[in-house]
């Protein structure tokens, strides 16, 4: 026969002899192979497999890193809407306040003209002393006292009367036309203004 086994004897087998000798089994080097895998492993060579699950672990990562990156510019961008919101209301409301504040200032500077017309025509009958009670009450009421029914006016023509002079001219300043006097019998216009601003400014 060709090959590594060729054949030694032709005759048939006995009936109780075995068809192959079994080989006497060789005694393992436990020591060479124990100090081969003690053998640093930096030594050994990087195979494919080494490199295809480093490839997958970073893509992994970087999928993970994607995701968190996306959630974060999502709560960016809710927040960034929010504070566009907020901003926005909050320049409207700075506006209506700055509008209130001129309102608020235009109505003082009209109180404070018509309350120096009044105390200047009080102290214009040649009386150098400061005004009676009965004035200043008069004052107070048309400063306090709402002027939608006309009461603040007729106390002070009552005062005016009372104290035995003419009824005094009040001055309303206007933006449109600011050196324009009032008459004595436009008074009530000029108290309505004082009164209003008065209680606007309480």
């Amino acid at each position: 026969m060709e090959g590594k086994y060729r054949l030694l004897d032709s005759r048939p087998l006995d009936p109780e002899e075995p068809e192959s000798v079994p080989r006497t089994p060789r005694r393992r080097k436990t020591r060479r192979r124990a100090a081969r895998s003690e053998a640093p492993q930096a030594d050994r060579r990087p195979t494919y497999a080494d490199l295809g699950r480093a490839l997958v672990d970073r893509i992994v990562e970087l999928g993970r890193e994607a995701g968190e990156a996306v959630a974060a510019s999502e709560n960016l961008r809710h927040d960034a809407k929010e504070n566009r919101a907020t901003r926005i209301e909050a320049e409207q409301r700075a506006r209506r306040l700055f509008e209130r504040v001129k309102e608020l200032e235009h109505k003082l500077e009209v109180a404070e003209a018509n309350l120096r017309t009044v105390l200047a025509a009080a102290r214009g009958r040649g009386a150098t002393a400061a005004p009676s009670d009965n004035e200043m009450e008069a004052l107070l009421k048309i400063l306090k006292t709402p002027s939608a029914t006309g009461q603040d006016d007729e106390a002070a023509l009552a005062a005016s009367e009372a104290a035995g002079g003419e009824p005094p001219q009040v001055v309303v300043e206007d933006p449109a036309d600011s050196g324009d006097a009032v008459a004595p019998d436009d008074g009530r216009e000029g108290g309505v203004n004082a009164s209003a601003a008065a209680s606007s400014l309480e």
